[in-house]
């Protein structure tokens, strides 16, 4: 009985934002019943996908508001579901497994989940590769784009920083799960930026600590220095910026295994070397976090497909051969992150399962 509880739950998570598709071994159970007790998963199921204030849901589902509203707010403390402040009161939604879920796990992640996300994450990331919207992108560090003419404002991290008011600061989960499993990685740890709601849920929930503009903004600097790829959601308005390392972040890991990384990371930069102007000195070669320099004839050279447009390459180049080109062809990232770029990944998933029944 209680096994056909987790299949539901894992259907249901499966029509949510980037899904939740099934295993050969069967780990997305496994997880599920590791995060959520039979009467939570039946909760979750009960909840939309866009906010309801507690009143809303208790009329819908036929409860008493108190008690309802306890057990809501205990899902949410978990990482299990969504919770908004809005005026006063609280609304609470189902919320997809990863960019969600997984990620609200800081407080309670061991090494059994840890081993099973490690198991879940190639299949999860299979099962995206047919959808065209991305989840997250990557943006150029600014420094790399000071010589660059005309940059989309959702392409300058310092103006989307600026434009915020909520800011908060949380440890890399992924950099927290390798450590779990003895391979701790050397960059700074606290380094995930959250913006506005999304960051007074972590706050609230004690995964994150709140900071000042002038510490997000340092922060950036931070990342830079340590060679970190800044991974914002990809909407105009993003929910929070990731800084990300390829020994770490597993969209960065595998995507550097692959002979074109552009195939599964979206970027609207790349960099350009003026053969000029190089030196071949190799400095970006150690940089670039997906060893997308090659030696040429007389200069150095990027390799085609790989280049993700981070920009790190540029600040280290004593030349000033190295500048950053905007793609041809690039369409604007939706506005909003969860009712924009979410949603419309729902629509291309349902799509990509149609045509291949």
């Amino acid at each position: 009985m209680s096994e056909d509880v987790y299949l539901k739950l894992r259907a249901f998570l499966d029509t949510l934002g980037s899904g939740y598709p099934t295993t050969p071994t069967g780990v997305e159970i496994r997880i599920l019943k590791k995060l959520f007790s039979v009467p939570e998963a039946e909760l979750v199921m009960r909840l939309k996908s866009d906010p309801e204030e507690v009143s809303v849901i208790t009329a819908r589902l036929g409860e008493e508001e108190k008690s309802l509203g306890s057990r809501l707010e205990e899902m949410a403390q978990k990482g299990l579901i969504y919770r908004i402040r809005k005026e006063g009161k609280l609304y609470y939604q189902a919320v997809q497994f990863i960019v969600g879920i997984w990620e609200f796990q800081l407080k309670t992640l061991d090494k059994e989940l840890s081993q099973m996300i490690e198991e879940y994450i190639p299949y999860f990331g299979m099962s995206l590769m047919p959808i065209k919207t991305r989840q997250m992108r990557v943006i150029p560090v600014d420094s790399s784009l000071k010589a660059t003419a005309k940059i989309e404002t959702y392409n300058k991290i310092r103006e989307l920083v600026n434009r915020q008011t909520t800011f908060s600061i949380a440890q890399c989960i992924c950099r927290k799960e390798q450590e779990v499993l003895g391979k701790k990685c050397s960059r700074p740890q606290e380094t995930c930026l959250g913006f506005g709601k999304f960051a007074e849920f972590y706050v609230e929930n004690k995964m994150a600590r709140p900071i000042s503009k002038a510490e997000a903004l340092k922060l950036l600097d931070q990342a830079e220095e340590s060679a970190l790829v800044l991974c914002p959601t990809n909407s105009e308005e993003p929910v929070g910026v990731c800084c990300c390392c390829p020994c770490c972040c597993p969209i960065l890991k595998y995507s550097k295994m692959m002979p074109k990384p552009t195939d599964v990371v979206l970027s609207y930069y790349e960099a350009k070397i003026d053969p000029e102007l190089c030196t071949t000195c190799g400095q970006c070669f150690e940089r670039c976090q997906m060893a997308a320099i090659k030696e040429g004839t007389d200069s150095s050279e990027i390799i085609k497909g790989r280049c993700i447009g981070c920009g790190l390459c540029v600040a280290v180049c004593p030349a000033e051969a190295i500048s950053m080109v905007a793609k041809t062809g690039m369409e604007a990232p939706p506005k909003d992150f969860i009712q924009g770029t979410l949603k419309k990944i729902e629509a291309e998933r349902v799509t990509v399962r149609q045509k291949t029944k």
